[in-house]
């Protein structure tokens, strides 16, 4: 099992900055992808961005150029950073750990972490 945990979500006034952590049980270079997903009230989980044990990234088209999600390996971290907040943007943010093979006692899958929560106000 992979263990993720995130932090730094919370309330922040439309325009406003939030930087999202997320801190992996299993070293980070031997993850996949790794990943930010969102769900809204009402809504379907969505992606927001992902990053490839590469560093090559990708994001939804409603956040390229307000985001940035990148990672630290020696923190066995991956962070999201989110400038010119929208209200749109309000939802639980949640990290994803996607190891597709085996990594010593670890096995394949997709693994999430518990959400943290970001509302923004008009």
């Amino acid at each position: 099992q992979v263990q993720l945990v995130e932090s730094g979500g919370g309330l922040v006034q439309a325009g406003g900055s939030l930087r999202l952590s997320c801190v992996a049980s299993l070293n980070i270079f031997s993850i996949d992808v790794m990943g930010w997903y969102r769900q809204a009230p009402g809504k379907q989980r969505e992606l927001v961005a992902t990053i490839t044990k590469t560093g090559s990234t990708n994001y939804a088209d409603s956040v390229k150029g307000r985001f940035t999600i990148s990672r630290d390996n020696a923190k066995k971290t991956v962070y999201l950073q989110m400038n010119s907040l929208k209200p749109e943007d309000t939802a639980v943010y949640y990290c994803n750990a996607d190891l597709r093979r085996w990594v010593l006692t670890t096995p394949p899958g997709n693994y999430w972490g518990q959400g943290t929560q970001v509302t923004v106000s008009s």
